[in-house]
């Protein structure tokens, strides 16, 4: 005799092969980690739960003798005058033929999926994105983006299945003053 109950795993099996599934994020062919390295300025994002809020956030890469990357992540919380918040994950790369699939830990011993999913010749503007298409970075190496290039990279993230309703523009102001 079939019961009911038994049949529940398997109908959740079924239906999770039904769900409708993104093809994989495609990353950048290379990446040379040397002109990677440094500021970029966070333009926009579908924001992380500490980055809610975030004014003038930079990510920091530095290229670590053992192939690790030192990255700080800092900006000021709920205005330009806000308190400053610093983060510094370790990046570690994960595909050192393409160097564009990353872990970043930010606790031991999880590491998150970091991809680099767009970056122009000239290392100047870059997008970082995940599998899930739950977060992502898009990001420049001054504080402001030309906003034809800010809505080609919305278009493509629309293209690759990202939610871009979910996007949010990173407020950026330097006055007289360097980034981090």
């Amino acid at each position: 005799m079939f019961r009911i109950s038994s049949a529940i795993p398997l109908l959740l099996l079924l239906a999770s092969g039904c769900a409708p599934s993104l093809p994989p994020l495609k990353t950048v062919d290379r990446v040379d980690l040397q002109r990677f390295m440094g500021d970029w300025y966070v333009i926009a994002n579908i924001p992380t739960f500490i980055e809610k809020g975030a004014h003038n956030a930079v990510e920091s890469y530095r290229l670590e003798d053992d192939g690790t990357i030192a990255t700080t992540f800092t900006f000021r919380q709920g205005g330009f005058d806000g308190p400053v918040k610093t983060y510094t994950p370790r990046g570690f790369v994960r595909d050192t033929a393409s160097n564009a699939v990353w872990g970043m830990r930010f606790i031991w011993p999880f590491k998150a999926e970091y991809l680099i999913i767009y970056l122009n010749e000239d290392y100047t503007q870059t997008v970082i994105g995940r599998s899930k298409r739950d977060y992502l970075w898009i990001m420049a190496r001054t504080p402001e983006m030309p906003e034809e290039d800010y809505a080609g990279l919305v278009a493509d993230l629309a293209a690759r299945g990202y939610d871009v309703s979910k996007i949010e523009k990173v407020p950026q102001s330097w006055p007289e003053r360097k980034a981090p």
